[in-house]
């Protein structure tokens, strides 16, 4: 195979200050303000500072592999296509099955997450995942389908607004937190867990386990923001705007989910409200707080709720155009939408609203899927990095590069295991539909055979984790 091209910084393109700011914009999203509660429901200050540090290190590992292919390759259009450029036409498969999976059931989150905002002002909502909650939710759902077919997309405008709802209560909360921080409150407790036993609790390395899905989740989408690489003004700027990118992140999850800890004692950020921020902010300053905090929260989450209404109909088009899908999938409309595609990822996410009526932790399951669903394409993403670099590794830089691609992969294969495995058998059993696609469209390009034999060994892997996945869940082994 021969080197692509590298391209050229754009003349009049996208700054090293704009590059950074859509890094940082594009990746939060509503998890940061579920973040608190949940880390500290899985670990104690120190042994989540520990975690931070290995998941910042894994996902910046995987950003400036997104960052090199990009430049490298950017002929491959969508982030499924580096794994059937790099592994055949069934690994783009399943990568980019795995992507669509991500994206509409990252709605399912925000969806569950954005009425329990909406809660504050209107305490029916509050649980997220009632019949109101789930009603009003399929309504904006529904909506927003509606208007991404009619081939509206969020203009610069709206852009603007959204990322200064995000940011501003994020600011005020952590300006607020590092006033009211008690340090011996903090410190007290640092290692152990919530019964203060440390020797009789959770150990250290137990408890970054717990941490880890939940630190992953508010990473979905960095993919997005590596992708603006090809519009920088200079080639350069672009794996600075990752790398500083990624600290700015970095520092707003640390500071935005450590800090409580020293206001609050880990016992009580365990029980309280989701979304954890608006009730820890209303703690601190009154009702003023938790409005402020979850009016940013629903306008936030309702611009990425509109983008992500696009992502998953846009994938599977894309997926039709690489006929790793029916054609059907990439119809457009007179509009430019891909009709067929949104209704069909829109009906999927009102199935799994409903579903979201039997358990407990709505937020926690749908993100947790979501997370599952995509770690299998970065993987992919991770291994074609170490697979170019390693066909290119005479050029200048491509040995640094194998060893990024490395990191990266041992970080998903390691991350995924340590949040649960669990997920993956249940992402397993949403496969099953998509091998039938997929067995269709090659039938109909004329295939002797709908797969090789390691693909049919593969299949069948994934098929068996799928049937475990079910019984596990009849049985009650896996709960949601």
């Amino acid at each position: 195979m021969e080197t692509q091209p590298k391209q050229k910084g754009k003349p009049g393109g996208i700054g090293l200050t704009a590059l950074t700011a859509m890094v940082v914009t594009s990746s939060i999203g509503a998890g940061v303000f579920a973040l608190t509660s949940d880390l500290a429901t899985a670990a104690s200050p120190g042994p989540v500072l520990i975690a931070w540090g290995l998941v910042g290190f894994g996902i910046l590992m995987l950003a400036l592999s997104l960052n090199n292919l990009v430049l490298k390759r950017p002929d491959l259009e969508g982030v499924f296509a580096y794994a059937e450029e790099g592994f055949g036409q069934y690994a783009g498969f399943i990568s980019g099955w795995g992507y669509w999976l991500s994206s509409w059931m990252g709605n399912v989150a925000f969806a569950t997450v954005m009425m329990s905002a909406v809660g504050y002002f209107i305490p029916i909502f509050k649980s997220g995942n009632n019949v109101p909650a789930i009603i009003t939710a399929s309504i904006i759902s529904w909506c927003l389908t509606y208007i991404v077919n009619r081939g509206v997309e969020s203009a610069a405008i709206l852009n603007a607004i959204i990322t200064i709802c995000k940011l501003i209560p994020l600011f005020t909360f952590i300006v607020f937190s590092i006033l009211l921080f008690k340090a011996n409150a903090f410190t007290a407790h640092f290692w152990n867990n919530v019964s203060g036993n440390f020797s009789g609790g959770a150990g250290v390395g137990f408890q970054i386990k717990n941490c880890m899905m939940v630190m992953m989740w508010v990473f979905v989408g960095i993919e997005g923001a590596t992708m603006m690489s090809s519009r920088a003004k200079k080639k350069s700027d672009a794996g600075k705007a990752t790398i500083l990118g990624l600290i700015c992140l970095l520092s707003i999850y640390v500071l935005a989910s450590v800090l409580p800890y020293g206001y609050m004692t880990r016992a009580e950020l365990t029980t309280i409200h989701q979304p954890a921020m608006v009730y820890i902010f209303k703690s601190m300053v009154g009702n003023w707080g938790g409005a402020l905090i979850s009016l940013g929260l629903i306008i936030s989450t309702l611009g990425s709720w509109l983008s992500w209404t696009m992502l998953p109909a846009e994938t599977v088009m894309l997926m039709s155009k690489r006929k790793l899908l029916p054609p059907i999938f990439g119809k457009k409309n007179k509009h430019g939408a891909p009709t067929f595609s949104l209704v069909m990822s829109g009906a999927l996410i009102q199935v799994f609203l409903f579903t979201l009526l039997f358990t407990d932790r709505a937020y926690n399951f749908a993100y947790s899927l979501c997370t599952a669903a995509i770690v299998i394409c970065y993987i992919f993403v991770a291994a074609y990095q170490v697979k170019y670099s390693y066909q290119h590794l005479s050029e200048k830089g491509n040995l640094i590069q194998l060893f990024v691609g490395a990191f990266a992969f041992i970080f998903e294969c390691v991350g995924i295991y340590m949040a649960g495995l669990q997920f993956v058998l249940l992402c397993a059993i949403a496969y099953i539909p998509g091998f039938f696609l997929f067995m269709k469209t090659r039938k109909d390009a004329g295939y002797d055979k709908w797969f090789s034999r390691i693909e049919s060994i593969v299949t069948a892997a994934i098929v068996t984790g799928a049937v475990l996945g079910i019984v596990l869940l009849t049985m009650g082994r896996i709960s949601v």
